[in-house]
């Protein structure tokens, strides 16, 4: 395989300061979950991205002092020299093989809850915390000697950072998060003495951190500066005052890392947003300052990389969440290995993690975050036990990434799909309005099996379960995916609603397979709460129906708040003109309406309907798995049968990959029995004496 050279200039070494990056390759700051509860998984994630050929590859936000925190969001503390070991240890993995290490450095001022501290919150300008779970918190304005104390503070962080071995500093002013862009807004920053007022003034600690920076650091470490390329708002910090401010400061950081402005925005899906999409924002800047330019935008494409650097856009090609989908990117371009580029599908699973305070997984990469907890390598695979083969029925998610992962370690692999089409639920989920890339998932894992020998693929192929005794196979896994409920059992109603015949009723199922009403007045109901209510929601609308988008909740599709893309969805149905039933569930279905009652009250109405579509939850199709297993299976020579994915518990598509690499892990191991199946951390004991009088 050979690099094509017009990518070449990725691979071309570039001063960022004292430092030098390798290569165009610059991860940057992400979350993931883990921050300072599980500093081992991120560590060994860090590593990976170093040893798939980053040049530059960041920390997460690293809170420098207590009196700024972001409980319930679990990220990296500096908050004293204790936090030092795991870090050090985080900087030398990052460096290990041969990329710049970063940390990023976060006050978050008006963002800063301090539900763990209990610190009275410090901001630029006092008022109500800025988070999104609204607590009833606010934070006091600081004054001269808070300013001066906060300079302080961000010295020991830079002499720490410095101790610990990072390269890099990175300070955080984007996304509305840090309390640089609180200095730097209008919107934030309300105050009438030399820090407030005109943009010079506002931009005074910015000037007087980065200075603090480079006298605490010698001017040994690289110091750059993410700001956000526009914040919406008659008084945000908008795209043309940035441009004034570098333009003002040519020369202040290292490097300039741009970001769009809120971080919905900035790492918004690509159900809503292309690759690339930020580029308007950006184009222009590298002629206000000699310094370089990283910027981000869900890259994953080397062509569109190299037309950012060679356009003069971008010196740096920033990347969190593609980074995360591959870590080995940067090396898999190097060697021209493009068909094994496993591409971002821009779904903000990996987000997920971060706001519900559990470790973040991927889509794509099932091995993010396992690395350390399971020794999952994206990569590389561990050898096969004592058996030889397996057989794996349907070729979904989980099916797909069972047959990649066991082929990966040796196994003869028969996968063996029902209908004409690989990828299950994603073949059918691509073609609905904006989920495009979710087809990803499928061709990525197509195109690893296609080349290997020693995979057997069987198409159109509907296994019995006497076929299954009849397959030479040590190992047999079940996946056979999942079918949409169409009696409206979900979270609302744990038992089927009273349902008139006469009215058509339709699922997921069937507006995928074709079936669709057009030109109806339909009431879609959605107690499922992510994303496919709203995007079937779209479908109807385009097919000349009007839609009535009921749920329970109170707003619409509720969890995903946690990918970032809630208001953008119902601004979308607003301006569809979808109508909003929130608070609301269907009691009962008649021939020609739907009765609707509160879910706080009970308090019922009628809503005339031609059409339902119930978005509600799913039952697992395991009729094959039950009826082999009342089989006399281990007579066949079978010494296992494993029922995964969707075929067991329906979940979103990274729980079905997940499955299929669990499952492929775990063949030929001893059974754990009630031992933990991944490791973890745990916090010591401090040894000091009680503080109660």
């Amino acid at each position: 395989m050979t690099r094509d050279p017009r990518h070449d200039i990725l691979f071309t070494p570039l001063k960022i300061g004292p430092k030098t990056a390798k290569n165009r390759f610059y991860q940057v700051p992400h979350c993931n979950g883990g921050g300072y509860r599980d500093p081992s998984a991120v560590t060994e994630m860090r590593r990976t991205k170093a040893e798939g050929g980053w040049g530059v590859i960041f920390t997460e936000q690293t809170e420098i002092h207590p009196t700024s925190e972001i409980t319930p969001f679990i990220e990296q503390h500096l908050w004293d020299d204790r936090d030092l070991p795991a870090l050090a240890r985080m900087a030398e993995a990052m460096k290990s093989h041969g990329a710049l290490a970063g940390i990023q450095l976060a006050y978050s001022g008006i963002n800063g809850p301090n539900l763990y501290s209990r610190e009275v919150p410090l901001a630029v300008t006092g008022g109500p915390i800025l988070t999104f779970t609204a607590d009833p918190v606010q934070a006091r304005s600081m004054d001269k000697e808070d300013i001066k104390n906060l300079r302080r503070w961000f010295r020991n962080a830079f002499r720490r950072s410095q101790q610990a071995g990072f390269d890099l500093i990175c300070l955080y002013g984007a996304h509305g998060f840090g309390i640089l862009q609180h200095f730097l807004s209008r919107a934030t920053n309300h105050r009438t003495d030399e820090y407030g007022g005109t943009l010079t003034n506002r931009s005074r600690f910015v000037r007087e951190i980065i200075e603090d920076a480079r006298k605490t650091t010698k001017g040994e470490l690289a110091i750059t500066l993410r700001l956000s390329l526009h914040e919406a708002g008659p008084k945000g910090f908008s795209n043309t005052e940035l441009r004034d401010f570098i333009a003002m400061h040519a020369d202040l950081p290292d490097l300039w890392d741009l970001a769009h402005g809120t971080w919905e925005a900035c790492s918004a899906t690509a159900r809503f947003t292309p690759e690339g999409a930020q580029e308007d924002l950006v184009k222009g800047i590298k002629d206000l300052t000699p310094k370089p330019i990283v910027g981000v935008g869900r890259f994953t494409s080397p062509d569109a990389m190299v037309r950012q650097i060679t356009s003069g856009t971008l010196d740096f090609i920033g990347a969190a969440r593609p980074s995360i989908a591959d870590p080995f990117l940067p090396l898999k371009v190097q060697e021209g290995r493009y068909e094994d580029i496993r591409e971002c599908i821009g779904c903000n699973i990996c987000v997920s993690g971060d706001m519900t305070g559990a470790i973040s997984r991927c889509t794509q990469n099932t091995a993010f975050m396992e690395e350390w907890r399971k020794g999952w390598h994206p990569e590389r695979a561990h050898p096969k036990g004592n058996s030889a083969s397996v057989l794996i029925i349907g070729a979904g998610p989980a099916g797909l990434e069972a047959a990649v992962q066991a082929a990966r370690r040796g196994y003869k692999v028969t996968l063996a799909e029902a209908t004409t089409t690989l990828g299950g639920r994603v073949a059918k989920e691509r073609h609905l309005p904006g989920l495009s890339a979710w087809g990803r998932v499928a061709d990525y894992r197509t195109g690893q099996l296609a080349p290997l020998a020693n995979v057997e693929i069987y198409r159109d192929s509907r296994l019995t379960p006497e076929d299954i005794l009849t397959i030479p196979a040590d190992h047999v896994a079940i996946a056979t995916g999942s079918t949409w409920r169409r009696d409206a059992v979900a979270r609302q109603h744990l038992h089927p609603i009273p349902t008139d015949p006469a009215m058509p009723v339709y699922t997921p199922d069937d507006l995928m397979a074709g079936r669709c009403p057009e030109g109806s007045n339909v009431m879609l109901y959605d107690d499922d709460h992510f994303y496919m209510g709203s995007v079937l929601a779209e479908l109807l609308v385009q097919k000349g129906n009007r839609v009535h988008f009921v749920t329970p909740a109170a707003k619409v599709a509720e969890w995903t708040d946690n990918t970032l893309e809630q208001g953008t969805i119902m601004c979308r149905l607003l301006k569809i003109g979808t109508e909003i039933h929130l608070n609301k569930a269907p009691e009962a279905i008649g021939r020609n309406e739907t009765t609707l009652a509160c879910t706080w009250t009970g308090r019922q109405s009628a809503l005339p309907t031609d059409a339902v579509v119930l978005v509600t939850s799913r039952t697992p199709d395991d009729t094959l798995y039950h009826a082999t297993k009342a089989q006399n299976w281990q007579a066949a020579g079978i010494k296992s049968l494993k029922l995964i994915g969707d075929a067991a518990a329906p979940g979103p598509i990274a729980w079905a990959t997940y499955a299929g690499r669990n499952w492929a892990e775990s063949l030929d191991q001893p059974d754990p029995g009630d031992a933990l199946t991944f490791r973890r951390e745990i916090a010591a004991l401090d040894p000091g004496h009680s503080l109660l009088p």
